[in-house]
């Protein structure tokens, strides 16, 4: 047996809290518990090398992300893990009748990404440095959170923000909340924090028009004075072909592609011209290297950036950020809300300071998945982000003016 034989796959469930139960939109409508799930697998060689990696089906499906996993070890083991593009070949054909898109791509993510972990730490080198990054750089961070309910829970946000030396600050707001992101806008200013906004129309159909689009540009532009920094998420699966037409309108650039689960289907939307930031997740889109071919289409591209989705625990965004430095990537986002398991994830394999993050130079991505944290965070059955809102949980209107 070879030292570099996989001999164990195992997925691994944790669950911590998250956000701000109260004040949060998104925990009141999606997350009342005020719980969340982190879905890991961990790779195990016969050398006893372990590498982490993390898919976000198990934010919403834990249950389906552990079974997924099941049904792909018996494909993975004996198998070497040099050959990663064997073992992706090898997952990718046995779940590809059923769901070249969706849930098993996350999945895939996780075994890919905890594979290039792996062999990062056979070479004994940073996974930064495997993928081939000449050096450790610092990243540029955009905080992403803003989804408080009214104008003091926001306000704390800022000061979380402008606490991490962070000067950009991504905010949900839907066609009809122009006020709440003018009120963002005005009340950042003073701290030297400027505002883009996730429109959050991925997944709604019907979704925005690019008149509401417009007219909520229009509308923020106006009563601020100031445009977004970005415009992410405008429209959704219904109207996603309008995207490189609102694009050419656009007094500010247009941003997208978190959900999408394949490296082919993000490079297609930038070589018709939807997005002036694309924005691939290592978690989804099937692991590091489709991360790292859109970050070549968007060179090919020429007037396409790629900042990195990361909204998933440690071992998700350390993915992210490593593939950003390899990829050529200039800036990163970092999830605002708390969340403790994240937190211990990253303890040592991450600074951000100054609006800057710094990876570790630790072999492969820089993290252990220790027993304490396992015991810290057990996975909790109700720790999972509900989708169909209970119209009760919906938040009053407050007043943004």
């Amino acid at each position: 047996m070879s030292a570099t034989t996989i001999t164990r796959v195992r997925s691994v469930l944790l669950s911590a809290p998250y956000g701000d139960p109260i004040s949060s939109a998104e925990n009141r409508l999606h997350l009342p518990r005020g719980l969340r799930t982190c879905g890991l697998v961990e790779i195990t060689l016969s050398d006893g090398t372990v590498g982490l990696g993390e898919g976000y089906l198990a934010v919403f499906a834990p249950r389906v992300f552990e079974s997924i996993v099941a049904l792909l070890e018996p494909l993975l083991l004996g198998r070497d893990a040099r050959d990663i593009t064997a073992r992706f070949h090898d997952i990718v054909t046995a779940t590809g009748y059923w769901s070249v898109q969706g849930a098993a791509r996350h999945v895939i993510s996780a075994v890919e990404i905890a594979l290039q972990d792996c062999n990062a730490r056979l070479a004994g080198l940073p996974l930064y440095a495997f993928l081939g990054a000449p050096e450790r750089r610092a990243l540029e961070v955009y905080a992403s959170g803003g989804d408080s309910v009214d104008p003091a829970a926001m306000k704390r946000e800022l000061d979380s923000v402008a606490q991490l030396g962070i000067t950009t600050f991504k905010i949900r707001g839907r066609a009809h909340q122009a006020d709440k992101v003018t009120w963002t806008q005005r009340a950042g200013k003073g701290a030297g924090i400027k505002v883009a906004v996730d429109m959050t129309q991925n997944l709604v159909a019907p979704s925005h028009t690019p008149e509401e689009v417009l007219r909520f540009l229009s509308d923020v532009s106006e009563g601020s004075g100031d445009a977004p920094v970005f415009l992410e998420e405008v429209l959704g699966p219904d109207r996603i072909t309008e995207l490189p037409a609102l694009r050419a309108l656009s007094s500010v650039p247009i941003a997208g592609g978190e959900i999408v689960t394949t490296e082919v289907e993000l490079i297609e939307r930038i070589r018709i011209g939807s997005y002036d930031l694309a924005q691939p997740d290592a978690t989804v889109i099937g692991g590091i290297q489709p991360v790292l071919d859109v970050f070549a289409a968007a060179r090919q591209a020429k007037d396409v950036s790629v900042y990195v989705h990361c909204w998933g625990g440690g071992v998700g965004v350390l993915a992210n950020y490593h593939a950003s430095l390899a990829g050529g990537g200039t800036t990163v986002e970092w999830p605002l809300p708390s969340y403790p398991l994240r937190a211990a994830l990253l303890e040592g394999a991450l600074e951000i300071d100054g609006g800057l993050a710094t990876v570790s130079a630790a072999p492969g991505l820089g993290i252990v998945l220790s027993a304490d944290i396992e015991r810290e965070f057990p996975f909790r059955e109700d720790a999972v982000y509900d989708c169909l809102v209970d119209p009760v949980r919906i938040p009053a209107a407050a007043d943004w003016r």
